[in-house]
């Protein structure tokens, strides 16, 4: 994502963060589209999920909002297919409430899930929230890029090397990984995080939103030997540390 168009666009009623909503569902479109182009966004639809991909490459939006129930193709397959490309920020959309749904959403790669009905006022903080964390820009005082042994993470350039290897990261799970690994050794509650990172201030979030992207990155990040590792505190959160080698016996 361009950082500085990104920034840019917001606040304009012409040229604003653009957001694809794929959902088959008219009225919901017709909201979403009347809310977000109030708000200065620019909002492409379209009810197909095979034709939602192809949206993706080559409208290049600068955020997703996806149904999780589309006729043929469904938006878990959807979302699955947007990831082998894009790591565009999304957000799945559904009138299931069961946490399993949830937690496969998240699970291949959604950044947020939200439930219909849902309040469009909430939607538009939740995807303005995520847009933020993606477009942020460090001033020169900031810290920007953390070293650490087996792993490199530039805030600037929104890289992160375990090893030698380049590691493909949503947008989320970048922001998660930087706060914890910028404030190693402290332990967060999933409340903790869930408003530092997903900047949910006013609005509940569901704290299995952090377990997920945490077992997420667990996968990505814990390889090769590395010594960093996310370590769950039981009854209390999560901290990032960095464990010596064992030492020869």
């Amino acid at each position: 994502m361009d950082v500085q168009s990104v920034l840019k666009k917001e606040g304009s009623e012409t040229s604003g963060p653009k957001v694809l909503v794929i959902d088959d569902e008219q009225d919901v479109c017709e909201l979403i589209t009347l809310y977000f182009e109030k708000a200065g966004f620019q909002v492409i639809c379209t009810g197909d999920g095979s034709e939602g991909v192809e949206m993706v490459k080559t409208e290049k939006p600068d955020i997703v909002i996806l149904d999780l129930m589309l006729p043929g193709v469904d938006g878990l397959d959807v979302c699955k297919e947007i990831r082998k490309t894009s790591n565009v920020p999304l957000i799945m959309l559904s009138a299931r409430v069961d946490e399993v749904d949830r937690v496969l959403g998240l699970e291949i790669g959604a950044d947020d899930y939200v439930t219909k009905p849902f309040s469009p006022r909430e939607l538009l903080a939740r995807v303005k929230a995520v847009l933020r964390r993606a477009a942020y820009v460090p001033s020169p005082d900031d810290q920007q890029v953390l070293n650490l042994p087996g792993l490199s993470i530039s805030r600037i350039s929104r890289e992160v090397i375990v090893g030698e290897q380049r590691i493909d990261l949503t947008p989320k799970e970048f922001d998660l990984l930087w706060y914890l690994a910028s404030n190693r050794n402290r332990v967060f509650t999933r409340e903790q995080l869930l408003e530092q990172v997903w900047a949910y201030q006013e609005f509940y979030g569901d704290e299995r939103t952090v377990d997920q992207h945490i077992k997420r990155l667990r996968r990505k990040i814990e390889i090769n030997g590395s010594p960093c590792r996310i370590t769950t505190i039981w009854g209390v959160g999560y901290k990032f540390e960095i464990r010596e080698p064992a030492a020869a016996v």
